[in-house]
């Protein structure tokens, strides 16, 4: 196991499991795909569903004053 020779200087109950490895990333990746869905919509101009929201709830306050 490549973690187990990692992690030696650690006790045996405190290195990390395989689920522990795969939790991280399977983190790591849901936060560099958001990431990426955020500089995506900041190059387009976030229309959707910025832009929505923007106009339904934002827009529509400053009518109404």
């Amino acid at each position: 196991m490549v973690t187990a020779g990692m992690f030696k200087f650690l006790k045996p109950s405190m290195r990390p499991h395989p689920t522990d490895v795969q939790a991280a990333v399977g983190w790591g990746v849901a936060a560099a795909t958001g990431g990426l869905y955020l500089v995506q919509m900041f190059n387009i101009g976030f229309d959707l569903p910025w832009g929505w929201i923007k106009r339904t709830f934002i827009d529509k306050q400053e009518e109404e004053q």
